[in-house]
This record gives C-alpha cells, structure tokens and sequence, in this order.
C-alpha cells in the first residue's frame, strides 16, 4: 500500500512563445500534453507497471497561461481501485514578478496498469492521510460510479456512493 506523496510528481517549466495561441496563451492541448505526462509518471510511480491513459474525466482551464509564465503541474494519485487509478492534478503558475503561485487549473484523468502484453493488471491499494487527500479519495468512489451509471455498466440502484449523497439521514 501507498500514500499520495509515494505517487506524486511535480513538473515545472516555462510557456515559450511557440506553445502560445494568437492571444499569448499556452494552447489548451499543450497544458493537456502536460498534465498527461506528470499524471502517467504518478500513476507508474504508484503501480510500479506500464500505464495507459484510460480517460481525462475532468479538465478546468479557468485560467489562461501567458506565454513567459512558469507553470508547474502537480499529479498524485487520489485513488487506486483494481487496475485503475485517479490522478488529480493541479497546474499551478508564478507570478514572474512577486514569485507568488496561483492555481490555474485542475484535471482528473485515469490510467489503467497494465503488463507487458497490455492486458490490466492490479495496482497496490492507497492510504490517503491528509484532509485533502482523504477528501479526493472518496470523491473517485462517487465519480467512479456515476461514470459507470452513465455508461450502462452499474445499475443505479447500486451506486450506494451516490445514492447516500441524495438520502437524508
């Protein structure tokens, strides 16, 4: 079994003028790539195996990325399932002058573990220990399963995760 700081992977590096849009802005699929890569290296760091992007579940651009920034991706795996994991990942920019960071955008995306033919294998389970990292890791169950309700392969009734946020108790 692992935590989260096991997994986690930090990426820092500077929007050049090449990986811009016409307003200066870091191309969306550039800061996708990106948070790919950090969030395969967390998924690999955890399974210790061979990891596949199974989905991206999320993406936040809620802020743009001016060409010149400093931009740092986080990834940690906020849950490990049997041959799945969720990554969250926070993407964070500097302040060129001051140094302060502001968080700029956030994703979730999952990878599968697999072995060298490619077919999935289990992943170690992980024991989240701070408030944030128990809060993302109860939040997958319930993604998990509405992704699953929505694609046809859990009956809603059995989403016991969601249904308890809609029961009074």
């Amino acid at each position: 079994m692992h935590t989260p700081k096991d997994s986690r992977t930090v990426m820092t590096d500077l929007v050049l003028p090449s990986e811009t849009n016409p307003l200066n802005n870091l191309f969306g699929g550039e800061l996708l790539a990106r948070m790919d890569r950090a969030a395969s290296i967390a998924a690999r760091r955890h399974s210790r195996r061979i990891v596949v992007t199974a989905s991206v579940n999320h993406v936040a651009f809620n802020r743009s990325v001016p060409v010149g920034s400093v931009v740092t991706v986080e990834a940690a795996v906020s849950r490990a399932f049997k041959t799945s994991m969720e990554i969250f990942i926070d993407v964070w920019i500097e302040d060129r002058f001051s140094g302060e960071k502001t968080k700029a955008n956030e994703a979730i995306y999952t990878f599968v573990a697999v072995d060298d033919t490619g077919k999935p294998t289990e992943v170690p389970a992980l024991i989240p220990e701070t408030d944030l990292e128990i809060e993302r890791f109860d939040a997958a169950l319930r993604r998990k399963q509405l992704s699953l309700v929505l694609a046809g392969k859990l009956k809603p009734k059995d989403a016991t995760e969601l249904k308890a946020i809609f029961i009074d108790k």
